[in-house]
């Protein structure tokens, strides 16, 4: 089954590296105009002229998540750039992991309320298209997250109001759906660094999984494709468990 997304206007809220870029590169690949945003300057540029390289509009767009004023003039600037939005993906996480003020209140700002801005934000462009949102939660937020409390609680929220805006949304013909990844390495992520110190927590996550190895952004992203294709046209409400069996 072919996907195709030519004609398609996507907007990836952290997208600049690992799943966000695979997922933007995926749809770029398949025919979409993309925009993406995050705050990296010179890696928002790069990935961006990824994009472009597939011969569709590509836009960019710096953006402090956590920051709600910043994501509606992203989204708004994104809109008008694409000339409208028919695919939001909101992949942006803070990762915050200390039992205290800062990370819950990073984890809040970037892994919750993002989700809910950039989603109000777009809905009036989604309502026009029919369109469908995609929210990245993770494994973490479906059982015990000892070592990253505020991350696991809130990537569980996000997957009950992932199926709390399928509810919402369905009579305006808008889809929402979720993905939830496994330990997924790439280069300069948290699982690549951790690789490179030795660190047990590596070894000890790469022993959990079935197929003996980490996984790959692009993994991910195929499923996040399908989700927003045609081909899930009624899917909605689900988060789908991306992680070759870690949590088995």
């Amino acid at each position: 089954m072919i996907i195709d997304f030519t004609g398609k206007r996507a907007v990836i809220c952290g997208g600049s590296r690992g799943i966000g870029r695979s997922i933007a590169l995926g749809l770029a690949a398949a025919g979409a105009d993309v925009s993406i945003c995050a705050r990296g300057a010179e890696t928002l540029e790069a990935t961006r002229q990824e994009i472009a390289a597939h011969g569709h509009r590509a836009h960019s767009g710096s953006a402090d998540l956590g920051d709600a004023a910043a994501i509606r003039g992203y989204i708004a600037d994104a809109a008008a750039t694409l000339g409208g939005i028919d695919i939001l993906v909101n992949n942006a996480s803070a990762f915050g992991s200390s039992d205290d003020e800062a990370g819950w209140m990073s984890s809040m700002a970037v892994d919750m309320m993002a989700v809910v801005h950039a989603t109000q934000a777009s809905l009036p462009f989604l309502e026009q298209s029919k369109g469908n949102v995609i929210n990245t939660s993770s494994i973490s937020a479906l059982r015990s997250a000892a070592r990253q409390p505020p991350y696991g609680a809130i990537k569980a929220a996000v997957i009950h109001y992932t199926a709390t805006q399928a509810a919402m949304y369905a009579k305006k013909g808008i889809r929402v759906n979720g993905i939830a990844p496994g330990s997924i390495e790439f280069p300069g992520g948290v699982w690549d660094r951790r690789k490179k110190e030795g660190s047990p927590i590596y070894d000890g996550v790469l022993r959990s999984i079935p197929f003996g190895r980490l996984g790959h952004p692009e993994e991910v992203a195929n499923v996040a494709l399908f989700l927003a294709s045609p081909l899930a046209g009624w899917v909605t409400g689900q988060t789908i468990v991306v992680d070759g069996g870690q949590l088995l």
